[in-house]
C-alpha cells in the first residue's frame, strides 16, 4: 500500500493487520514508519523502477493507494509536487501492477472532484489531479484488465490526527480558550470517523477479491451525518460540555468553498457506525489522556 505513514493510511494498516492481512508499504525512504505494523517496507525515491520492483517482489492481492499531497489552495511552487504525488506516483504504481499482473486497486479520491452538483468540476487543483489519475486508471482497465474501486472521501477525523484542519483548530480553541475566527458556518460538512473510513477500504478490497471482470467503480464514503459547520461545532460543544470560543462570520468563506458535498453512490455492504457525537466523545477522551 501507499500512504501508510499518513493519518488514514496508518490507521488502515492497523485495521488490515487486525483483520489478518499481510501488508507491504511503499514510502519515500526518508519517511519513518514508526510502529506501523507492516511485513515489508519498500523505499520510493521517485523512480518508476522502485515501484515496479516493489510490486513484483511482494505481488499483492490488492493494492491500497492512499498516498497524496493535499492542498486546499496552491501556489505556482506547488504544481510539480501535486503532479508528482497525485498523478505520477499513481501511474508508476499502475505500471508496476501491469508488469506484475496484479489487477486489484483500491484508490482514494476526493468528494471535491464535484465542486457544484453531481458532475465533474474540481474545487481546486488537488481535486483535478485526483481526477487525472482516475482518467489514467481507465486506460489500465482497458489495456491491463485492472479492477479498481475509488473511494471518494470528504473529511475524516479520529485519534492521532495532527493535520491542521478545521476540527483540530476547534479542539485547540476548546483547550486554550483563545477565540477562533470562523466563516459564517453555513457550509455543509461531512465528517467520517477514521475507523469507519478504514472499514470502507477493507470492504472495497474484499469486493475486488470477489470481482473477476475488469472495471472501475466510484463510491462515496460519507459519515452519514451531513451538518452545517455551525451544527458540527454544536455537536462538539455537546460532547465537551462547554462552549467553544468561535467567532462565526469573522472571516469570509475561502475562495471556491464547497458549500454542499457531492452526493455519490454508497459503497455496497458498508455503512458508517460511529456517530458524530460518539466520535467526538472518543476523540476528547483521547485528547485528555495525552
Amino acid at each position: 500500500m501507499t500512504g501508510s505513514t499518513g493519518f488514514v493510511g496508518s490507521h488502515l494498516v492497523r485495521h488490515l493487520a487486525g483483520a489478518g492481512w499481510t501488508i507491504a508499504a511503499l514510502a519515500r525512504s526518508t519517511v519513518a514508519h514508526g510502529d506501523v505494523p507492516v511485513a515489508a517496507r519498500f523505499g520510493y525515491g521517485g523512480a518508476t523502477q522502485d515501484v515496479c520492483r516493489a510490486v513484483k517482489e511482494f505481488r499483492p492481492d490488492v493494492v491500497f493507494h492512499l498516498a497524496s499531497l493535499f492542498l486546499v489552495q496552491h501556489g505556482a511552487e506547488d504544481v510539480e509536487a501535486l503532479i508528482d504525488s497525485n498523478v505520477l506516483l499513481g501511474t508508476q504504481l499502475l505500471e508496476g501492477m501491469r508488469l506484475a499482473n496484479v489487477t486489484a486497486l483500491v484508490n482514494a479520491g476526493t468528494g471535491w472532484q464535484s465542486f457544484r452538483g453531481p458532475g465533474y468540476e474540481p474545487a481546486n487543483l488537488y481535486a483535478a489531479t485526483k481526477q487525472a489519475f482516475e482518467d489514467i486508471v481507465a486506460y489500465y482497465v482497458s489495456a491491463a484488465g485492472l479492477r479498481c474501486i475509488t473511494l471518494r472521501l470528504f473529511d475524516s477525523y479520529g485519534p492521532g490526527d495532527k493535520r491542521r484542519k478545521l476540527l483540530r483548530l476547534m479542539l485547540d480553541a476548546l483547550r486554550t480558550g483563545v477565540e477562533l475566527d470562523m466563516s459564517p458556518g453555513d457550509q455543509v460538512i461531512d465528517l467520517a470517523h477514521v475507523d469507519d473510513v478504514c472499514r470502507a477500504f477493507i470492504r472495497a478490497g474484499e469486493m475486488l477479491l470477489q470481482q473477476r471482470e475488469p472495471g472501475a467503480a466510484v463510491y462515496a464514503v460519507s459519515g452519514g451525518e451531513r451538518r452545517s459547520l455551525r451544527e458540527v461545532a454544536a455537536v462538539l460543544e455537546k460532547a465537551a460540555g462547554k462552549t467553544l470560543p468561535l467567532r462565526f462570520g469573522a472571516r469570509p468563506h475561502r475562495e471556491r468553498e464547497v458549500m454542499v458535498p457531492w452526493n455519490g453512490p454508497a459503497l455496497p455492504g458498508w455503512e458508517p457506525k460511529v456517530s458524530l457525537l460518539e466520535g467526538f466523545k472518543r476523540l476528547l477522551q483521547k485528547e485528555r489522556s495525552l
